[in-house]
């Protein structure tokens, strides 16, 4: 049976995302802004917190986790490489060594960038992917910790997995993303679509996420650095595709 996803609003503008195994029992938080929704989420389904998994060690991803892990004696899964910094963890995971959880394989991701301990999680069959605060819908992550090529190559691996893949990240960033995306001059029209669609969505409140992969590498300039239709559009027609990540970053950061 597929993974039961729910997307759950922390804090201002946080997400944190419930997988639910009904074949096992398992159930998994990807990440702990605030344990208090969680923990609502969980009584209204009537399910068993049995994993929490962390995608980095910012406090609006990690505050929560104390609180939650008491509460349900949840095992708390985190970067091997980053434990120094995140919350005690019963299960160090390795980029690229599968582990398992209900019937899925979980896919460890190195993704640096925003951070240099930062991973993601990727659930197959489900194609599932928790990408935290590294690839978002319509945008990346800020370069806190790592460099342009860090980044660039952790979308491109991302960029890999199956076009039909959910990306659940970390916040409420779209209707800014998009207004971004837009400011560059090259519009596609699935672009143009997209930005009427998020402006809709939040006006009426709603979640602009989960979102598909292949919606993302159509429309996100941060996966469009490749694209001669954006180098051209910001007069880097013979510019690397890392160099245009890194203007294009660089550009979002000062808007």
């Amino acid at each position: 049976m597929p993974l039961t996803l729910v997307t759950i609003a922390c804090l201002s503008d946080n997400y944190a995302y419930l997988v639910h195994d009904a074949g096992s029992g398992a159930t998994a938080v990807v990440d702990v802004p605030d344990a208090g929704p969680v923990q609502a989420a969980l009584e209204e389904r009537g399910w068993a917190l049995t994993d929490i998994l962390l995608t980095h060690h910012h406090h609006d991803h990690v505050g929560g986790v104390e609180t939650l892990r008491a509460a349900t004696g949840a095992a708390v899964w985190g970067a091997a490489q980053d434990a120094h910094r995140l919350p005690p963890l019963d299960r160090p995971v390795e980029p690229g060594r599968d582990e398992r959880f209900g019937d899925d394989t979980v896919r460890v991701i190195d993704v640096p960038g925003h951070t240099v301990g930062h991973i993601a999680y990727f659930m197959a069959p489900s194609n599932l992917l928790f990408s935290g605060d590294s690839l978002m819908a319509l945008g990346c992550g800020r370069l806190f910790e790592g460099t342009p090529e860090q980044m660039w190559g952790s979308l491109g691996a991302m960029a890999d997995l199956p076009e039909d893949t959910i990306v659940c990240s970390g916040h409420e960033y779209t209707k800014a993303n998009a207004a971004f995306a837009l400011s560059l001059g090259d519009v596609p029209d699935a672009l143009r679509r997209r930005a009427e669609e998020v402006t809709a969505a939040r006006a009426k409140g709603l979640a602009t996420v989960p979102t598909r992969l292949g919606l993302e590498k159509a429309t996100n300039p941060f996966l469009r650095a490749s694209d001669p239709a954006l180098k051209a559009a910001l007069g880097m027609e013979n510019a690397s595709d890392v160099d245009v990540f890194a203007r294009t970053r660089a550009l979002k950061d000062a808007f």
